[in-house]
């Protein structure tokens, strides 16, 4: 089984998600982050992401950003975030080969299957997990998830992500992971890490000795 993370490493998303955090901050007096601030939380849970970002604020304001965020977010989607070049032929091949597919991202889970189905992706991913139904990454626990609804080994699995959150995470489930230079955190964030490898583009994980075969 190969497990995507969803925002910078399928999905150019981005700066959508950048742009929704200082536009909530902005709103509410706070210090507007900078957009590589605002980058860097981008992988973890909202809530998660929004108590690194504002560490002085009482719940009761937390709740606020969050709920003002999402309104952002919502409200700025003239239309889905575009996949990353070659994601959607890199999905098909590696199922071509017998692979399952799956998601782990921070998103909620009514934001994922929104953006799945304004993509028509909803019968692409075998299994997903989103950050408001277990626990934010780099807790383990989503990939722990995945591996039992799937019936998969640890050894037989391998994570691909853009940030830090996604290789820990994987490591401490105990699964190899890749990572990819074109998301939120820096090449040399993400070797910290060991992962097989580090990508430029997606197509290129089909070239991986884990991948390049049948089904790993």
């Amino acid at each position: 089984m190969v497990i995507f993370d969803w925002d910078g490493t399928l999905c150019d998303s981005v700066s959508q998600i950048v742009r929704a955090v200082q536009a909530v901050t902005l709103e509410m007096g706070l210090p507007v982050p900078s957009e590589a601030e605002a980058a860097n939380i981008i992988g973890l849970s909202l809530p998660r992401a929004m108590e690194v970002l504002f560490p002085q604020e009482p719940p009761e304001r937390l709740a606020l950003l969050i709920e003002g965020y999402a309104s952002h977010y919502v409200g700025s989607e003239t239309a889905p975030p575009a996949l990353f070049p070659g994601a959607l032929e890199t999905l098909h091949e590696l199922r071509g080969r017998g692979f399952a597919l799956a998601v782990a991202t921070g998103k909620s889970r009514r934001g994922l299957d929104r953006m799945l189905a304004r993509l028509g992706l909803e019968d692409l991913f075998d299994a997903t997990r989103c950050a408001d139904e277990t626990r934010s990454k780099p807790d383990p626990l989503m990939v722990t998830e995945l591996l039992a609804e799937r019936g998969c080994r640890p050894q037989d699995v391998i994570m691909v992500g853009d940030t830090e959150y996604d290789l820990e995470m994987a490591r401490n489930a105990g699964v190899a992971s890749v990572g990819v230079s074109f998301g939120v955190h820096s090449i040399e964030r993400l070797a910290r890490h060991a992962p097989l490898a580090i990508v430029d583009e997606l197509p290129a994980l089909l070239d991986l000795p884990a991948l390049s075969g049948s089904r790993f």
